[in-house]
């Protein structure tokens, strides 16, 4: 028959007056403290949240526009509200386009000429095959990520220009309310062979975008 060992555990954290005895003199270790639950917080609700600059700053849009009648007795936050709400569509506005986008001449129209009054386009001609095509390609693709609120499309030379040289390829045009602002045939005019987005082509729009951002003036290319 088998034997039957049973092991009794006394209320945790407990002591006896042996072990006690042999803590003071060392033998044994320190007695652990005894375990406690955290204390128990409620789950506060986004709504019952005390309002200020810093929930509002949490919100989404479509929230801030629900907000609209909530916050009519604080006259900051209100403020505050409209201003968060202006810049992340300013934000979002800005940020529509980000790449280089094929397009066909019977997409000029659309997607160059009738782009809307605040958006510029820039127009890159190419061929393939061509290898400084391909180097300014990659220059233009980078520069599409880093100027989101600028469009960039690319469109075979023939098909934007029946009869177009391929000697003029590269070609960049600049366009702005319908009306070409700018004109850049090869590559010379952005260093050549050494083209890189932190060239010259970088330095040509970099200006064309902060003065159009930040001054809202008529760009003149030169």
């Amino acid at each position: 028959m088998a034997d039957y060992h049973f092991v009794y555990k006394d209320v945790e954290g407990a002591s006896t007056q042996w072990d006690d005895i042999q803590r003071r003199l060392g033998n044994l270790p320190p007695k652990p403290e005894p375990f406690k639950p955290p204390a128990f917080m409620p789950k506060v609700d986004a709504d019952e949240k005390p309002k200020s600059k810093e929930w509002l700053d949490e919100r989404e849009p479509d929230e801030l526009e629900d907000l609209e009648d909530d916050l009519d007795d604080d006259r900051f936050l209100e403020q505050y509200r409209k201003m968060r709400l202006a810049n992340l569509r300013e934000a979002a506005k800005a940020a529509r386009f980000g790449t280089t986008v094929p397009i066909t001449g019977s997409d000029f129209v659309r997607e160059v000429s009738q782009a809307p009054s605040d958006v510029w386009v820039v127009v890159f001609l190419y061929k393939d095959g061509i290898p400084e095509c391909g180097l300014l390609q990659t220059c233009l693709e980078e520069l599409a990520t880093r100027y989101p609120a600028t469009k960039f499309v690319k469109i075979i030379s023939t098909d934007c220009i029946p009869n177009y040289p391929d000697r003029n390829v590269p070609t960049i045009l600049v366009y702005n309310n319908s009306a070409v602002k700018g004109t850049y045939v090869g590559l010379q005019k952005f260093g050549g062979k050494r083209c890189t987005p932190e060239c010259k082509l970088h330095h040509k729009i970099s200006i064309w975008y902060l003065i159009y951002i930040f001054l809202d003036t008529t760009i003149y290319m030169r």
